[in-house]
Parts: structure tokens; C-alpha cells; sequence
């Protein structure tokens, strides 16, 4: 049996029917359910192995990226998120899902506390832009389940509040002390606080970048491989390693 995997949608996602064909690529049982039939118990989270949150402008961004969204998990959802990562299910979100994370106080998950107030933010880039452009990352030695075999990344990013910032050198520290810093962009975009891409928990299974992996599972999707593609063997983008690895851990951990 096929790890499941659920993507969580609401009003104003539009990147989740391009994380479903990563997550379903990569070799998971996926779904695509809106945030509501959580909400209303008609879906559960003890049903998956891996939860998603995708790219795009939830509930239009209004109150800042993600907030509302991160509200609904929060207030609305109370214990089950916590719940699920604590029981050992992964959890990535991309982009506007990071902001959603960041916003509802899983990540970073200090002392795995999923459920504190908001202690990290993604705001404003710096050029005061929409930014939407290829780039690339570098891994960072971390906790994180979703990065073996990987050192550097080329994905697109597609953000108008990309700006990771940590709120304080103490935080920051300790991001760094627990090895919770997952990917650094190698030319920052955005104006980011050292460069930082993504962070993890202080499990490793819990996921959040702006970049966009699900855009990259197609060696072709990327612009410069195109200009070497009569060399080129493998058909896989580099984005799809981070959805293999997923499956890979899930399969190991139902093993032991």
C-alpha cells in the first residue's frame, strides 16, 4: 500500500494541482481536499502520512500572506495539525504554504511546540516586487527528512512577500544551534535574512520553502537544461527528489 498523501486547498490556492502531480509522480496515494472538510470532520488527517500546502494567494493574502489560512489551522483546527506531525506525519509547505506555517506558529516548532504564537515572518521583498524568476539553492546541513542526497537545487520562485526574517538574533541563533535551516538561496532574491530559503522543525519533518519544487519535477521544466538536452539522460527535475525523499522515509519508518 501507496503512503497517502493529502493537499489542503482553500479559497485562493492555485499551486495545489501541481504539488498533487509531484506528490503523485514521486509514487504517493494522493488527495486534494479543501481546508473545510477538515473543519467539519467529514475528512481526517489520521487517514495520511504526508500533508501539503501549496503555492498561491489564500483567501487573497488579505491581512498578509497567508494569515487567514494560518488562522483556520490554528483556531479552527485547534490540536489536529500538532496532532498529526506528532503521531510522525510529514508536512512541506511551499511558497504560500511556508507562509501559512510560519503564520500559524508550527514552524519553526521550537521544543515541538506546534501551536505557539508567531515567532518567524516572511514579508515584503526587498525590490518591493512580485518576484518570479529561476534560482538557486544551496542545502544546508539540517534535521530535514526531505533533503538527502541533495546539495544544490535550480527552482523557480514566485513571491510578492518572499523576505524570511527571523524577528530576532536569538532566534536566529537557535535556528542555526538546531540545525534548522534547510536550504539558502546562493544570489538572494529577496533580501532574506542570511540568505535563508527554507527551515525544517527540530524533527526534520516538517517542511517550509518559497521556492517551488513542484515546478521543477521535469528535467525540461527547467529554461537551461533545455539548452543541454541533447546530453541529458535523466528525466526527472531536481524539485521531484524532494517529494521522493519523502516517500522514502515514510516507507523506512513503516519498516522499523
Amino acid at each position: 500500500m501507496n503512503p497517502k498523501a493529502i493537499v489542503m486547498r482553500t479559497a485562493g490556492t492555485n499551486c495545489d494541482t501541481e504539488l498533487v502531480y509531484a506528490l503523485k509522480l514521486a509514487g504517493f496515494d494522493t488527495d486534494l481536499i479543501h481546508v473545510n472538510s477538515f473543519i467539519s470532520g467529514k475528512t481526517s488527517l489520521d487517514d495520511y502520512d504526508f500533508l501539503g500546502f501549496s503555492g498561491g494567494f489564500s483567501h487573497g493574502d488579505y491581512l498578509g500572506s497567508g494569515k487567514i489560512f494560518a488562522n483556520k489551522l490554528k483556531y479552527n483546527l485547534e490540536k489536529k495539525v500538532p496532532q498529526f506531525i506528532e503521531k510522525g506525519g510529514l508536512v512541506l509547505g511551499v511558497c504560500n504554504g511556508f507562509q501559512i506555517l510560519v503564520k500559524s506558529g508550527i514552524l519553526p516548532g521550537f521544543n515541538n511546540d506546534y501551536s505557539s504564537e508567531q515567532s518567524v515572518t516572511l514579508s515584503f521583498n526587498d525590490s518591493g516586487n512580485f518576484q518570479c524568476e529561476w534560482i538557486e539553492l544551496k542545502k544546508e546541513q539540517s534535521k530535514s527528512v526531505f533533503t538527502h542526497g541533495i546539495d544544490m537545487l535550480r527552482m523557480p520562485i514566485a513571491h510578492g512577500e518572499g523576505k524570511f526574517d527571523p524577528g530576532s538574533e536569538e532566534i536566529l541563533n537557535k535556528l542555526k544551534k538546531n540545525n534548522q535551516i534547510v536550504f539558502k538561496y546562493v544570489n538572494n532574491p529577496n533580501g532574506s535574512v542570511e540568505n535563508i530559503a527554507g527551515i525544517c522543525d527540530e524533527t526534520g519533518r516538517v517542511l517550509g520553502l518559497m521556492p517551488h519544487p513542484e515546478r521543477n519535477v521535469h528535467i525540461f521544466s527547467d529554461p537551461l537544461k533545455l539548452l543541454e538536452k541533447e546530453n541529458i539522460k535523466e528525466k526527472n527535475g531536481a524539485g521531484l527528489k524532494i517529494f521522493t525523499n519523502a516517500l522514502s522515509y515514510i516507507k523506512s519508518e513503516r519498516n522499523k
